[in-house]
């Protein structure tokens, strides 16, 4: 069976960026760059996603595009006889799991929330009601699984359609209306009264604040968000190497995505900072800045309707495409693994999907009682924490030291395959950086999760 091809490098960056582009880049970097000094903890995350992301994700698109094959056979495909990297495959493959285990419940929430925004149902409502309204949502079973339902048959219906026809296709509209949606969103903010302020709280350098939180904590913080944001570790980049032509380098294509994701994330900060400070709200972190805080803002708005369903919109489509992104990534793997048809391994992975994401949408209501990491916690802290304090990490670990040992593929076929094509090239210096200090500052990070 001969390979499928994506049909554009469009197509290729825009899938690759949706991947990247989450939910965390919306309801974490405003916050905690807001948190950590502004423009000062922009220009470490920036440092950091060239220095740390950037490198891992080239490694990550050359074992994929190398290989021609998914997580678990990239490894066997290019590892030397005898030896065991292909054993990180199955842990990937699990991290693909567990991610989706809990990132479908959390789109279905963002596709609720557009449906009660279109309909109106916020209209009116006091911020202790929009409040009680989140809390019903999450107490209601039939909710959590029907929306969970539907985001999962959405993508593997999708993912059925095959790569061009159906995920590159539906990604690169889902994409471009994505980045539409953000900059109108993102303009309109900026001119309510008052919202400069918030522009000012947000982008501008404030070395006092920094050091009140204490710069350790600043650049900890910006390390971890520069890693995890490009979603690395668990082989969803490298699917996308494997699906692509050899016509540019691979460094190129991976600073046109940092640039996108970071883009896309920047962005957000200028929809929710100037909105929550133009109405005396707190741009709190997490579930509730999206679920509670900014309906509130959206109510107080003129035209509030029209802006929240715009804004819910865009969290679906960031939620969708990282969806899209790691569904490809299972099937093709069922793909390789089994030698299974796209349409055996959709049908399989459908029910298995739904299965699997079960225990996160009843662990708010019928399995509230499992608190597995400590009174007030859920089976989604859980499965968060494994995927990115231990999967993502330590699968980035492996990435790296495959590529740069001689205990691996090594460094000069991971150079050569990465600098095949036009674009900027992999200089032959950076050896003694991504051989010795790269891996340092990973370990780090595997560390500082697991304690943290």
């Amino acid at each position: 069976m001969e390979r499928e091809k994506l049909g554009s490098r469009m197509g290729f960056i825009l899938l690759s960026a949706g991947c990247a582009i989450g939910i965390g880049n919306v309801w974490r970097f405003p916050y905690i760059t807001g948190l950590y000094g502004g423009g000062v903890f922009v220009l470490f995350y920036l440092f950091f996603l060239i220095t740390m992301g950037v490198p891992v994700m080239t490694m990550e698109f050359a074992v994929g595009r190398a290989s021609r094959k998914s997580i678990i056979r990239s490894y066997t495909e290019l590892e030397k006889p005898g030896q065991k990297w292909h054993l990180h495959g199955y842990l990937g493959m699990a991290g693909n799991y567990l991610l989706m285990m809990f990132y479908t419940t959390v789109a279905g929430w963002m596709l609720y929330y557009f449906y009660q925004m279109l309909t109106g149902r916020f209209a009116g409502k006091d911020a202790a009601q929009v409040g009680a309204m989140f809390q019903e949502m999450l107490e209601n079973p039939t909710v959590l699984m029907t929306v969970m339902i539907v985001i999962v048959v959405a993508g593997i219906l999708i993912c059925s359609m095959g790569l061009q026809k159906g995920v590159e296709r539906i990604t690169k509209v889902m994409m471009s209306l994505l980045l539409i949606i953000i900059v109108v969103l993102a303009v309109h903010s900026l001119t309510l009264e008052g919202g400069m302020e918030g522009l000012k709280f947000y982008l501008l350098p404030d070395f006092a604040r920094m050091k009140e939180v204490g710069i350790w904590e600043t650049i900890t913080a910006a390390m971890n968000q520069a890693f995890f944001t490009l979603s690395l570790g668990i082989g969803a980049m490298a699917i996308f190497g494997s699906y692509i032509d050899k016509k540019r380098t691979l460094l190129g294509e991976s600073v046109n995505i940092a640039l996108l994701d970071t883009f896309v994330a920047i962005v957000s900060g200028l929809i929710i900072f100037p909105s929550c400070f133009a109405f005396q709200i707190s741009p709190d972190m997490g579930p509730s800045l999206i679920f509670i805080t900014l309906p509130n803002v959206f109510n107080s708005m003129a035209g509030g309707r029209v802006w929240g369903t715009l804004f819910f919109v865009f969290m679906t489509f960031a939620a969708f495409s990282t969806i899209l992104a790691v569904f490809e990534n299972i099937i093709s793997c069922c793909m390789d693994l089994f030698h299974w048809s796209r349409k055996k391994s959709c049908v399989f992975n459908l029910f298995a999907l739904i299965l699997l994401s079960m225990p996160c949408a009843l662990g708010y209501n019928l399995w509230s009682a499992f608190q597995p990491l400590g009174e007030g916690s859920t089976v989604l802290d859980l499965e968060d924490f494994a995927v990115s304090n231990v999967i993502l990490p330590i699968g980035s670990l492996c990435y790296l030291l495959f590529c740069v040992t001689q205990f691996g593929w090594g460094f000069d076929k991971y150079r050569e395959e990465a600098n095949i094509g036009e674009g900027m090239k992999i200089p032959k210096w950076i050896r003694g950086y991504v051989t010795y200090v790269l891996p340092v500052l990973l370990l780090l990070l595997i560390i500082m999760g697991l304690v943290g």
